[in-house]
């Protein structure tokens, strides 16, 4: 019998700490079942266990290991590498570093989180210098990987590339294509268009031999009609179009139901259309795409917003689930030597000429 995949939670992490985290394992299990997943749990092991009393969790499923320290929300990144050892948070790493755990999952401070991860669990290989955030983003067609949402303010073209490479493993691993195909954020669909920066990493992944479903250069439109599977971005830009299209759900939603309870009628036709706007509802659900893991990493490290719900939380243990039980980590690292391949090579992928040492 295959041995169980230990996922690692920070349960005092987030808005809500325990009374969302232990409701999140339950949420999973309802949806995904025991599925040979169990749970370790760092924090307050007294607030832990009554949270899993209430949710009736079985035997057997979770473990705790106590600790009262905790990382805050609004600590700053290089506070919390002095002073986080032995927090719920640094605990919930060390689980995977050391190999006891397969993934972690946290919904506490995002830069304390990158920054403990990276000194624990270090970059992969091949000169990745940050991690990168993916945000899981519904579309016309299903869901499309946006990455970077956050992490890096500013990207060369090899950042890009290795965006690419790692969006394409994760929308394997977690949503099932076999072959994603890949676009660069643009301002413009045209080969011209854009900084030096988009221009250059679109000649590697067209020529560079890297294997990937290259589409080109997308707009922003395109995300949400799902043009491509994985859009490739910097962390400014990615984080400012998330938090857009986030606020642009909000005011859609506020309008739609304030047209919908305006008036009798209004009352009576949302009635009758009940049943499509809850398929409307869930499709744009935060929850249902909670989850953003950060790429780059050796090793499952899987962020949670700091104020979701039970459902919201089981969806992010489901993608940690995942990806830990996923080739990710091996195709990643398999494809970025090919990335180092290319770019060593005598003739630039960018311009195709021989360099002064090859000629």
């Amino acid at each position: 019998m295959p041995s169980p995949t230990l996922i690692s939670l920070d349960a005092m992490g987030g808005d809500h700490g325990p009374s969302v985290v232990v409701p999140g394992i339950r949420d999973y299990i309802k949806r995904h079942g025991d599925s040979g997943v169990r749970f370790l749990l760092h924090g307050d092991e007294a607030a832990i266990r009554a949270q899993i009393a209430r949710c009736h969790i079985a035997d057997g499923v979770c473990e705790v290991r106590h600790t009262d320290k905790v990382v805050a929300m609004d600590e700053k990144p290089a506070q919390a590498m002095r002073r986080g050892k032995g927090s719920s948070l640094w605990n919930a790493i060390e689980a995977v570093k050391t190999g006891e755990a397969q993934g972690v999952v946290s919904a506490g401070n995002t830069g304390a989180l990158m920054a403990i991860s990276k000194l624990l669990l270090r970059m992969s290989a091949h000169g990745l210098e940050r991690p990168a955030i993916v945000a899981s983003w519904p579309t016309l067609k299903g869901v499309t990987a946006v990455l970077d949402v956050g992490a890096n303010v500013e990207s060369d073209a090899e950042q890009l590339v290795e965006f690419a490479i790692m969006g394409e493993a994760f929308h394997q691993a977690v949503h099932g294509v076999a072959k994603p195909t890949v676009g660069i954020l643009n301002v413009g669909s045209e080969e011209m268009k854009g900084h030096e920066a988009v221009r250059e990493a679109a000649a590697i992944l067209r020529d560079g031999g890297l294997g990937l479903s290259y589409h080109g250069f997308v707009e922003g439109d395109d995300i949400a009609k799902g043009t491509v599977d994985v859009v490739v971005t910097d962390g400014f830009t990615g984080n400012i179009a998330l938090k857009t299209a986030e606020g642009v759900a909000r005011f859609i939603s506020a309008l739609l139901k304030e047209a919908l309870t305006s008036s009798l009628p209004a009352q009576a036709g949302a009635l009758l259309a009940m049943p499509a706007l809850k398929r409307m509802r869930q499709k744009i659900d935060p929850s249902a795409i909670n989850g953003g893991p950060l790429l780059g990493l050796n090793g499952i490290v899987v962020k949670s917003h700091g104020g979701a719900d039970a459902k919201g939380y089981g969806n992010a243990i489901r993608i940690a689930v995942d990806l830990a039980r996923s080739d990710y980590l091996t195709k990643v690292g398999a494809n970025l030597e090919r990335l180092t391949a290319v770019l060593e090579q005598p003739a630039s992928p960018v311009t195709g000429e021989a360099t002064e040492s090859a000629q």
